[in-house]
């Protein structure tokens, strides 16, 4: 009996023991695991709270300070902030204006496509410093305030990148270091043509659009066309940086940019041909006065040395080294050259003007200045001897022909088809009693015919001169004899010439000469023709 009550109490104390041993193992394990509990919930109730004294950040929780880390850099941690709260917050910044005066503000923010989710901001002003906190409005009555604004920043910011890249007209590319592409945006994978197939499935890995490229500077931009391109060469500007063990890969398109060039060379080209061939010498400066193109034919006209001319004179220099081969006329002293080289340039940069030199070898230039934009001017040398030798010759010949009508006794007048007098010579002005500079263009051959009838009896013989003048056709005359004029027989001849001129001669049919003809100067001059 004994050893039966002996095995009872020891195994009620084995059983009181192991129970106070359980017991004390579970309060210890309960005590650490709420320990845990408490530190993890205190880091998630912990608040988004900042403290500003004007745009100057004091303070800040972690939770803040993770919000301004994930928005983009800006000049002061306010600016830095407010990039995050002004989509969200509407007319943010008048209502932190009233901060001082009103001492608190709330405000929550609007939804839209941007940011769908709401923010509740408080601000308080304590003592001249302000105190603003951003709760999620969701988590109130549940002792859970704001923990994420920082990851909504960013995802915010991820989602406002991948719209942009997705919208890029660029191709952006990223490529490991074998050369294989892991990641592209829209831009890359539609000109790559990877959802051509016809069950939409997009082709991994992306084929390449340009061939491999050789070793280049990071960041400096090279024209490249993409490859097997059926409509012909698509031309982008490529530029690559280092990104990891990999490479980062832009391409810009500049077809526009390419075409333009081309246009631009071809003009270039077809102006370059052209001056080349033109007879007349080109130079053009620019708003420095300095030159910048010229043709051959400036050296044949000028006889300046090309090495010159291609180390781009100045307008000064260019005329001092003319001035210098006799290429222009030569001035009284220096002085007046210079001012008049001065007026030449201020003249061509306002207007197109032209002066004629006479050079001491005979020959002559016209000199052309032209202002083109943005302040150049451009200068044309023409030689004009030939045709100056020709106008010469021709005024010359013009004097002669003068001389001689004027030695013809007979009364001599020309008209023009339209009735207008073209010449006459001093027997005509004379007979007359006009002045054939001054009748010239201005007397009709109707006029004339009432000067003609004035000085003679009426007679019928008149009305067959208006017939015959009024007649269009074949060259023929007309001979007829008038009434006696002033005491004289006069025998008129009209004659039909070329181009339909009427030439009216007047003969006395005595034989006798009109009296007292002027035959010196030049008595007739013809419509058009200057005098020498």
């Amino acid at each position: 009996m004994d050893h039966v009550i002996q095995a009872i109490l020891i195994a009620l104390t084995s059983i009181v023991s192991a129970s106070f041993a359980l017991f004390v193992v579970a309060a210890v394990l309960h005590r650490r695991s709420r320990k845990v509990a408490v530190t993890a919930h205190s880091r998630e109730i912990e608040a988004t709270v900042f403290l500003f004294d004007d745009e100057s950040l004091v303070d800040a929780t972690a939770p803040a300070r993770a919000l301004l880390e994930a928005t983009p850099l800006a000049a002061t941690d306010w600016s830095r902030l407010a990039a995050f709260l002004a989509p969200r917050f509407a007319d943010l910044p008048t209502k932190m204006a009233e901060l001082s005066e009103k001492g608190r503000v709330e405000l929550t923010s609007r939804q839209d496509g941007s940011s769908p989710y709401t923010i509740k901001l408080i601000a308080e002003d304590i003592s001249g410093l302000a105190r603003i906190s951003l709760i999620d409005p969701s988590a109130e009555g549940r002792g859970i305030l704001v923990d994420g604004f920082s990851q909504q920043a960013m995802e915010d910011e991820v989602n406002w990148l991948r719209h942009t890249l997705d919208h890029s007209p660029a191709l952006i590319w990223r490529e490991d270091e074998g050369g294989a592409i892991t990641w592209a945006n829209r831009a890359y994978i539609l000109r790559s043509g990877a959802f051509e197939a016809s069950d939409d499935t997009m082709i991994w890995p992306l084929p390449a659009l340009f061939a491999p490229e050789e070793a280049t500077l990071d960041g400096l931009a090279r024209r490249e066309k993409i490859l097997h391109e059926s409509d012909g060469p698509v031309w982008f500007d490529c530029s690559r940086f280092p990104y990891g063990a990999g490479k980062l890969h832009f391409a810009v398109p500049v077809d526009a940019t390419v075409r333009a060039e081309q246009t631009l060379r071809e003009f270039v080209q077809t102006l370059t041909k052209t001056f080349a061939d033109l007879p007349i010498g080109l130079a053009i400066f620019d708003r420095q006065r300095q030159l910048q193109l010229f043709n051959p034919a400036l050296l044949d006209l000028t006889q300046l040395a090309p090495d010159f001319l291609s180390a781009r004179p100045t307008l000064y220099a260019f005329l001092d080294r003319l001035r210098e081969a006799r290429m222009m006329p030569e001035p009284k002293d220096y002085r007046s050259w210079r001012e008049q080289m001065a007026h030449l340039e201020r003249a061509a940069a306002s207007g197109v003007h032209s002066e004629t030199w006479s050079l001491p070898n005979g020959q002559t230039y016209r000199v052309t200045g032209r202002p083109h934009p943005d302040g150049a001017v451009a200068f044309l040398f023409e030689d004009i001897s030939a045709e100056v030798s020709l106008t010469r010759r021709f005024r010359s010949e013009i004097e002669l022909g003068y001389e001689m009508m004027d030695q013809i006794t007979d009364a001599i007048a020309v008209f023009q088809p339209t009735g207008e007098l073209l010449l006459s010579n001093a027997a005509y002005g004379q007979f007359w009693s006009v002045e054939p500079e001054a009748t010239l263009g201005q007397v009709s051959l109707r006029e004339s015919m009432q000067l003609w009838e004035a000085g003679a009896a009426p007679d019928a013989r008149f009305d067959l001169m208006r017939k015959f003048a009024s007649e269009r056709g074949e060259r023929k005359s007309l001979q007829l004899e008038l009434p006696q004029l002033a005491g004289e027989a006069l025998e008129c001849r009209l004659s039909r010439l070329q181009g339909g001129r009427l030439m009216v001669r007047f003969i006395p049919k005595t034989g006798s000469e009109v009296p007292d003809r002027v035959r010196a100067g030049r008595a007739m001059q013809p419509m058009g023709v200057p005098a020498a």
